[in-house]
């Protein structure tokens, strides 16, 4: 239970859990808090956006073991310009306040009938609240006490957005620039100034602006979910379809502004090709001779991370007749490759650049037959269908076009599942 799982992943991240998806593939989830956010506007955005997950968050927070004092809805809800929802948390005055410590609230999650998964993310995000009071009050986190963010509303608010988060999967979350409202704001402590000091603490790093509206527009709770998701503020730049958007209502009403917390979700566009990066080295040569140079870029071909080597005749200064030279390379091989083109032609310079490269997604079947086994390379076209192209260096031992030529069409036909007639 004191294990936290990782924030969830954004397109900094190399990996996501079970290291099996690329982020560029995952669903995106993008936050555009117009009026600002609270755990109780993220929960009714995320409902709104996806209401099949609220038959699970119900059961959820019924295992929490809630006081019958405590209720919760969640209503439709619009204002003059939006429709959407609002998720409420009832308490009495008095229900849930008073001294509750870290360790309070690993007893309560701890009893709680939750999903493990849940019940860490929920914790993170609770040891998120502790460790920024504690930097602003100057106390252990363990030793800080919570008050408003110890009631139940803002337990059920953690809970909930923590079930949210875990039932949506892997994705990517990103985030509009925040705002940060003005003023002061009373709580336990006495009269803070809006932000307030631990909601500036959890902000650290997230683009942040003033739209002239005071008033508290980020309360903790939703200052330590933006934490716990640290949300890319950028655009990802990749093709995305719009697929969703919910839309949440706080409970205060602002001035000439709703007061919602959108989430838009997108799905990533299925690429026709694998995009990479490749380096690519240009060089021409005039006095080397055709043999030792052929030999030169033979020893450049064997050389782990080169995928390509060409050559053509070209004239260069004075109407020479040269070798013009283009190498392909995996771009983490560059170093290697210009050391080997040094070593073995007898050029003085070599151009280089890395660009993008899009590379059709293949694999490499094997096919046997009397005389051995042939690779047969296969790859997927935009359209869907899979072509098949044979190894010419698993042939060459064949005599005679005819046999190397049925030996293709054999092993070509068998890797795309189908006989010669197929």
């Amino acid at each position: 239970m004191d294990d936290a799982p990782p924030p969830a992943a954004t397109d900094a991240d190399t990996d996501v859990s079970e290291g099996s998806v690329a982020p560029a593939r995952l669903p995106r989830f993008h936050l555009d808090p117009v009026g600002g956010i609270a755990g109780d506007m993220f929960a009714a955005a995320l409902l709104d956006a996806r209401p099949e997950l609220a038959d699970g968050l119900w059961r959820a927070l019924a295992g929490l073991g809630l006081p019958p004092s405590v209720e919760i809805a969640t209503d439709p809800y619009g204002d003059a310009a939006l429709t959407g929802m609002r998720f409420k948390v009832t308490t009495p005055e008095d229900e849930g306040h008073g001294h509750v410590r870290l360790a309070d609230v690993r007893a309560r999650l701890g009893a709680a009938r939750i999903e493990p998964a849940v019940r860490a993310r929920a914790l993170a995000i609770f040891t998120l609240l502790a460790e920024a009071e504690g930097a602003v009050h100057g106390v252990d986190p363990a030793e800080v006490t919570f008050h408003e963010v110890g009631a139940w509303d803002a337990t059920v608010d953690i809970v909930a957005a923590a079930y949210l988060i875990e039932a949506l999967g892997p994705a990517r979350w990103s985030c509009g620039a925040i705002p940060l409202g003005s003023g002061r704001v009373r709580c336990a402590h006495g009269l803070l100034p809006v932000p307030a000091p631990a909601v500036v603490h959890l902000l650290r790093g997230l683009a942040t602006h003033d739209d002239g509206i005071e008033g508290e527009r980020v309360t903790p709770t939703g200052a330590a979910i933006l934490a716990h998701l640290a949300p890319a503020q950028v655009a990802s730049g990749k093709p995305e379809t719009l697929v969703g958007v919910g839309t949440g209502f706080g409970s205060r009403v602002l001035p000439g502004l709703s007061n919602v917390l959108r989430v838009l979700e997108f799905a990533p566009v299925a690429p026709a090709a694998e995009q990479e990066r490749v380096a690519v080295l240009r060089f021409e040569i005039d006095d080397q001779t055709p043999e030792d140079l052929a030999l030169g870029l033979d020893h450049l071909r064997a050389r782990p991370g080169i995928l390509d080597v060409l050559q053509w005749p070209a004239y260069g200064k004075k109407g020479r007749l040269v070798a013009a030279i283009q190498v392909l390379a995996e771009a983490d091989a560059l170093d290697g490759a210009l050391a080997v083109v040094f070593d073995e032609t007898t050029t003085l310079g070599v151009r280089w650049s890395k660009v993008a490269r899009s590379a059709l997604a293949r694999d490499t079947a094997l096919h046997s037959d009397a005389l051995g086994t042939v690779r047969v390379k296969r790859a997927r076209r935009p359209a869907g269908t899979v072509t098949a192209k044979a190894e010419l260096d698993d042939l060459a031992g064949s005599a005679g076009h005819a046999v190397r030529e049925e030996r293709r069409r054999d092993a070509e036909a068998a890797a795309l599942g189908r006989g010669r007639n197929g």
